[in-house]
């Protein structure tokens, strides 16, 4: 069996990890797309929040209403902050993860190309073969002829 041939089971492992590197990298941006939409969400329920405070502050306000809203705004900076925390990691791991995808498209890609050098050498291995094999031929032939 030729060199490229038998180099085609170690393409396929490539190619699996290849796949399971691009599922693993499309997992994580599916982790990264939901945490953003999260914050985004929190950051507009912050604002609409804000807003009715500014609103609710037209006319006379009672200093425990005030400290109410003061405490919960500050409970949704820090949800914010977390969830801005949350959102780093999960980027983080993507780009870990995409990183090993790269990785294993380029160690694919190598054996891709090595298997193609190694067809090309073997193609021409064996024209050298035949082409030695066709000018022995010719040589037995004139040395006949010659007799």
């Amino acid at each position: 069996m030729r060199r490229s041939e038998r180099l085609k089971v170690v393409l396929a492992v490539e190619e699996r990890r290849e796949q399971e590197a691009l599922e693993q990298m499309a997992e994580a941006r599916r982790q990264v797309d939901d945490q953003q939409a999260r914050l985004e969400e929190l950051n507009r329920y912050q604002a609409e929040y804000r807003e009715q405070m500014r609103a609710g502050r037209q006319g006379p306000v009672a200093v425990t209403r005030l400290q109410a809203w003061q405490a919960f705004s500050a409970q949704l900076d820090q949800v914010i902050r977390q969830q801005e925390q949350q959102l780093a990691q999960v980027r983080r791991v993507f780009d870990s993860r995409r990183d090993a995808w790269r990785a294993a498209w380029e160690r694919r890609r190598g054996m891709e190309n090595y298997i193609d050098t190694c067809r090309r050498q073997e193609d021409q291995e064996q024209s050298a073969r035949e082409q030695k094999l066709a000018d022995e031929a010719a040589g037995r032939a004139f040395a006949r002829r010659r007799r």
